[in-house]
């Protein structure tokens, strides 16, 4: 797979799989949990984004290690991992047009 050759693209799919599972715990399993009493579904979807979340937080700071980017585009994207929808948003404004060192 392309995207795995790079910090960039390791960042990039592990964020569009860890903003994915934010999505699917706020709108799919929380509401299974307090709306239908099947708290299983907010620990393991909780814990597949706790992973992805790690593992994000981790990419982005290889990204912008190997790509010497600024503290304040690194945070950008790291605070992007903390809202719904937000890896895909910086994805689509900032990552999408990095080029390679």
């Amino acid at each position: 797979m392309e995207l795995l050759k790079t910090p960039l693209g390791r960042l990039r799919l592990i964020g569009f799989w860890e903003g994915l599972s934010f999505l699917v715990l706020l709108g799919i399993a929380m509401p299974l949990k307090y709306f239908a009493g099947w708290p299983l579904a907010v620990r393991v979807v909780g814990m597949a984004h706790g992973i992805l979340f790690l593992l994000y937080v981790a990419a982005a700071v290889q990204a912008a290690l190997e790509y010497s980017w600024s503290w304040r585009r690194t945070a950008v994207v790291l605070a992007a991992s903390l809202l719904p929808a937000g890896p895909f948003i910086v994805d689509a404004r900032i990552l999408r047009h990095e080029t390679p060192p």
